[in-house]
């Protein structure tokens, strides 16, 4: 085992590796700049709308990339929560504010603002719920032991949503004009997609500043390093990875509510989309929130260029592409875009 472990570092390691990495990267590359030369402007208008889906993924993204930055825990019920989440803020946003398209704009905000309020927090305590019970025994427990747990909550939170609402989808109205908002060149900009990004964006820089900058964040990004280390330094690594798992369920509550307002939700949409968001995450360099993201923008675009260009095998191919950049990035960079490579058992 110790040989075929050795041969396989030097293997990633050697030249001939990097060379094929670097002819596939630039196969691609050409491939992007004929597409684009054939035609600019539909081109781009599929590649803003690659940009929106992608920077939804990066909302789930975050949660997957925070958790695994502390625990080394590729939390699968993620995506789950994040699906039920949203569930839930169509029941809000139909049932208890009764929002609909002749809704005044001031009554729609405070509607959206209020599902927030009760869906952030709640899902936050579900997200730390799970973590208590299902992974806090498990702490020094073999890899093996959490992961499979992961897999059997993901099953149970997506039990729930089926018990509670069944296989249809569910939707809210447009509150969001899709009309364009800008048009330069004859590529538009729709209201729907800015809306996305305000609230991408910001959640990223706000993460990000509280990760580096706050004293919480100083000992989630210590227990991420050195758990023991942590604790004899003082640092409550308990209550420090229990406010990880909270953050990861109200980020979970926003991105459930953000793809709520742009397609219809059901019981199984955070399996399919965690998946993606799992991918990007890895693209990007697990455990890096803006790697995160980006990882996730390209993997918009990705989808969105072979559904929407002539020229390529179409959406049936959509996951099978995706997990090839998946299977790509682990042979190629294991680290991620954005990740650091670190020694083997750190």
């Amino acid at each position: 085992m110790a040989t075929a472990t050795a041969a396989l570092h030097r293997i990633r390691g050697s030249s001939l590796i990097d060379a094929i990495g670097l002819l596939i990267l630039g196969l691609v590359v050409i491939w992007v700049v004929v597409k684009f030369a054939q035609d600019p402007t539909r081109f781009l208008n599929v590649t803003v709308l690659g940009a929106r889906n992608g920077a939804i993924y990066g909302l789930v993204a975050l949660g997957y990339t925070l958790v695994y930055g502390i625990l080394q825990l590729i939390n699968f019920a993620h995506g789950d929560v994040f699906a039920l989440s949203g569930l839930v803020a169509s029941t809000m946003i139909i049932s208890v504010f009764g929002l609909d398209t002749t809704t005044g704009v001031l009554l729609i905000v405070i509607g959206l603002v209020g599902t927030l309020a009760v869906t952030i927090p709640l899902f936050a305590v579900v997200n730390a719920t799970i973590e208590r019970i299902a992974y806090k025994p498990l702490r020094n427990a073999p890899r093996l032991a959490p992961l499979i747990t992961a897999v059997g909550v993901s099953f149970i939170v997506q039990n729930i949503s089926l018990a509670l609402y069944g296989v249809d989808f569910e939707s809210v109205p447009n509150f969001i004009p899709r009309t364009d908002a800008v048009e330069i060149g004859g590529v538009g900009i729709g209201w729907n997609t800015i809306a996305v990004f305000l609230i991408v964006i910001p959640v990223l820089l706000v993460l990000t500043w509280f990760v580096r900058s706050t004293r919480q964040g100083k000992a989630m990004r210590a227990v991420a390093q050195d758990r023991e280390a942590s604790a004899m330094m003082g640092i409550d690594v308990n209550r420090t990875i229990s406010v990880t798992f909270v953050i990861a369920g109200g980020l979970a509550a926003v991105a459930g509510l953000v793809y709520l307002l742009q397609f219809n939700i059901r019981y199984d949409t955070g399996f399919q989309l965690g998946l993606i968001a799992f991918t990007a995450a890895v693209l990007g360099g697990i455990g890096n929130l803006t790697g995160a993201v980006l990882g996730a923008l390209m993997i918009g675009m990705v989808e969105a260029w072979n559904e929407g260009l002539d020229g390529t095998p179409g959406g049936d191919w959509t996951r099978s592409m995706i997990f090839g950049i998946l299977i790509a990035t682990l042979v190629f960079r294991p680290q991620g875009i954005l990740g650091e490579r670190t020694p083997e058992g750190a």
